[in-house]
């Protein structure tokens, strides 16, 4: 049995068609069949129209999660892809590079605070690496105005993992 599969423009012609009570109906189905679903359903309803606290929220949580970092190289950068997976989520649910560019400056320094400055575990390492380059990347598709306010902020940042660690060379990552 083969179903056919619709594209975004049919399934938005159709739902111009259903009546309001209809359009809640199918929503709540929706949200009932993945847990991500009702969270992003969740977040348009309540979070979407303040997203500065909502950004918030998630520094907050993040930070709870820095805290409980392991000391074990290998558990810490598992726990570090958990938080990484968690950002990732709320970014996609606010479509923002602003707000992902934010939420990424705080997950970088707060890796600074937490991790383990003396750890030679390469995917310890890579970690960080990798989101001051998406960081580096996502600024560079910014407006100029914002791309100036990211940019100090991001070389402040930089100037600050240079001190801390050994290992890391900043001009490898200067916009």
């Amino acid at each position: 049995m083969n179903t056919a599969t619709y594209g975004l423009q049919d399934i938005k012609k159709e739902l111009q068609h259903l009546s309001g009570p209809k359009i809640a109906d199918l929503c709540l189905r929706l949200a009932r069949h993945k847990k991500e679903n009702k969270e992003l359903l969740a977040y348009l309803l309540f979070e979407a129209d303040n997203e500065a606290v909502f950004i918030e929220k998630i520094k907050a949580e993040a930070g709870f999660m820095f805290s409980q970092l392991p000391v074990r190289s290998y558990e810490a950068a598992k726990y570090l892809r958990k938080i990484l997976r968690l950002l990732s989520k709320y970014t996609k649910f606010m479509a923002s590079k602003e707000a992902e560019i934010t939420l990424l400056l705080n997950f970088c320094t707060n890796y600074l605070q937490y991790a383990d400055k003396r750890a030679t575990y390469k995917p310890l390492r890579l970690i960080l690496t990798r989101q001051l380059e998406k960081i580096k990347t996502l600024t560079g598709k910014l407006h100029e105005d914002l791309q100036f306010d990211f940019s100090n902020d991001y070389n402040l940042l930089l100037d600050d993992a240079e001190k801390k660690l050994t290992w890391f060379n900043k001009n490898a990552f200067l916009l």
